[in-house]
């Protein structure tokens, strides 16, 4: 193959192929919960245009290619919100997801100093579940019911201390 995928900070150039790649990744979310009509598949691009601008937005790139991407943002007590994890579903399975993630909690506790991350899936996202389970997130709560056919789960995990930090 050659090329490594690289993982960057999106811009605002990113936001048209952010935008494409989320609907195309998100086809299968909304096939499986019967609703096309959820928020990634009908984001707007000026909506896109504003995460760029206001959280931490990162894509993994394939040459020019972006093949995945997720975002972020630090709220004033310290959750970090991650969210619309996305993978080319050619680039699916072979550990792309788990980069991406691993990439933005370290930017969020790095620049925002998170302290706990946080990040909701579909109740039926079988893949999603045994992904973030495996990366240590752990169901809060339960499945909070969005629409009659889908519930959000959400699952957290506590940010890793810093060695200051823990000797303060």
């Amino acid at each position: 193959m050659g090329m490594s995928v690289t993982i960057s900070t999106a811009d605002q150039g990113d936001a048209e192929k952010i935008l494409k790649l989320q609907y195309l990744c998100y086809q299968s979310e909304a096939e499986l919960y019967g609703d096309y009509s959820i928020e990634p598949l009908t984001q707007t691009f000026e909506a896109l245009r504003a995460e760029l601008a206001q959280g931490c937005v990162l894509v993994a790139r394939l040459g020019d290619e972006v093949v995945g991407s997720v975002r972020g943002v630090v709220d004033d007590d310290g959750t970090a919100r991650i969210a619309k994890l996305i993978v080319h579903p050619r680039m699916q399975r072979h550990g792309l997801g788990g980069r991406l993630l691993h990439a933005v909690e370290e930017r969020l506790s790095a620049e925002s100093e998170a302290k706990r991350y946080r990040l909701f899936t579909g109740h039926r996202s079988d893949l999603n579940l045994r992904l973030y389970r495996k990366l240590g997130y752990e169901q809060v709560g339960d499945a909070e019911p969005i629409t009659r056919r889908l519930s959000l789960v959400t699952m957290e995990k506590d940010a890793p201390r810093t060695s200051f930090a823990a000797s303060a």
